[in-house]
């Protein structure tokens, strides 16, 4: 895989339940609205469950997924393709924590960035819809 080793991890603060983060995280057609402009296959089940395999694009990169953990608390993907590496989420009430290590020509640390600020956005805005 060409690119550099990148890693990251960060923690943010949000106004919302473990139980609506959950939700954003491991229900993919929640996971779509905020994750924007990143889409998904479009047979996925209702949850994301351990063993789970998914591709998403970032316009024309597509990366692969392997769901290696999906807990109440946590989920980890084994990402490969446009990303060699895995991101790994842990929450509770309150807070989001995500971790982010891999190869690759995108700028991981700025997808990161943006996409834990548009799950604060998008759990705050929806905490009653959930």
């Amino acid at each position: 895989m060409l690119g550099n080793f990148q890693q990251s991890k960060l923690r943010i603060e949000v106004e919302a339940e473990e139980s609506t983060i959950r939700e954003s995280l491991l229900y993919p057609r929640k996971l779509q609205q905020w994750l924007w402009p990143q889409s998904f296959d479009a047979n996925l089940p209702e949850e994301l469950h351990t063993g789970l395999k998914f591709t998403s694009w970032l316009g024309p990169i597509a990366i692969q997924h392997q769901v290696d953990i999906a807990e109440p608390n946590h989920l980890r993907l084994i990402l490969s393709q446009g990303i060699d590496g895995f991101h790994e989420w842990y929450w509770g009430n309150g807070w989001v924590q995500s971790r982010l290590e891999g190869i690759s020509l995108l700028p991981l640390n700025l997808a990161q960035t943006f996409g834990l600020l548009r799950l604060r956005e998008f759990v705050t805005n929806n905490q009653t819809e959930l």
